[in-house]
């Protein structure tokens, strides 16, 4: 069977964090043909599960939308190789204030198939104890950090409140596993 190709890249722009290139490639009838690639190292999220059956939840401005967006605690792998797990266990502390006695993983997914090779990893994470904020950054300095029941964030999802793609895969992951599905 013959297959997709990929050539190579072009470098257009080196980042902190992410690149973009020109990705160069051959389909499987041999036509060459280019697509603009934003290669990332990947990010984590985390639904923090509370024993009371609350979740945290943040409202952080976005630059991007330029409004404040409600979301699952979150980060990206900018930490050279550092396993996702412990992506997550630093963003809880830094975003939220906790670490988690447990994390399982959730789920793996491809955030932008179309314009980015980034892998974001979503985990449970229980058995939390307070431990204090280490925030990095504006947008982390001046977030709201609030906690509500689990069934009340879902809620929010499917009402549109809540419209980010990692909190709403995170959250009705967490729903589902918790419900024993």
């Amino acid at each position: 069977m013959t297959t997709f190709r990929h050539l190579g890249d072009s470098p257009v722009y080196d980042g902190y964090v992410w690149r973009v290139v020109v990705g160069a490639f051959t389909d499987p009838d041999g036509n060459e043909f280019t697509r603009d690639i934003v290669r990332s190292p990947g990010a984590v999220a985390v639904v923090p599960l509370h024993d009371d059956g609350t979740v945290s939840l943040l409202r952080q401005y976005r630059a991007a939308f330029d409004e404040a967006i409600v979301e699952i605690p979150a980060g990206m792998r900018d930490v050279d190789g550092e396993d996702p797990i412990d992506t997550a266990r630093r963003e809880l502390v830094e975003e939220i204030g906790f670490d988690a006695g447990r994390l399982e993983l959730l789920h793996r997914f491809f955030p932008s198939v179309g314009m980015t090779d980034s892998v974001l990893h979503v985990f449970l994470a229980t058995e939390l104890t307070e431990v204090g904020r280490a925030v990095h950054g504006p947008e982390e300095t001046h977030m709201d950090v609030f906690r509500i029941p689990l069934a009340d964030a879902v809620d929010m999802v499917v009402d549109g409140r809540i419209s980010d793609a990692k909190a709403t895969i995170g959250l009705l992951l967490a729903e589902r596993r918790l419900s024993g599905r």
